[in-house]
């Protein structure tokens, strides 16, 4: 059994979903692993990590309107607010999504589904510079 590890910086730019396929794809197939499984981790309590469709934008722009009405940016409803009016809206859709997703592996390729992409969902309005840690454990 052997292991590698990668931190990949994902650089946002605003709220929404930031696909990242191609270069978890791209360190994949540089490791000598052949078969196994790979772990990402998003270290942010205000991103988080979503497997979704990438072949129609308008999923990503329905899940962005769904979790804009879910979880509305409101100062009067919610205490923390250190970082502005979507400090805490952000902490509460990380909850309700994932910072953790595990994808198998075989012959150096992530076994994702025909339209399955690996996305960062951005919480805040800001950007902001996301760390995503890269586990792969295999033969």
């Amino acid at each position: 059994m052997r292991q590698a590890q990668h931190r990949l910086i994902v650089e946002t730019t605003h709220q929404g979903l930031f696909e990242f396929t191609p270069r978890v794809a791209q360190w994949l197939v540089a490791q000598a692993i052949e078969t196994g499984l790979l772990t990402l981790f998003c270290r942010h309590t205000s991103a988080s990590l979503l497997i979704q469709e990438n072949a129609d934008p308008d999923v990503r722009r329905d899940l962005e309107a769904y979790f804009a009405r879910l979880v509305p940016e409101d100062r009067h409803i919610y205490v923390h607010d250190a970082e502005g009016p979507d400090d805490m809206p952000a902490h509460i859709r990380t909850t309700l999504t994932q910072v953790q997703v595990a994808i198998p592996v075989a012959a150096r390729h992530l076994l994702l589904g025909t339209w399955q992409g690996i996305y960062l969902f951005e919480h805040r309005r800001a950007p902001h510079r996301r760390e995503i840690v890269l586990h792969l454990v295999g033969e």
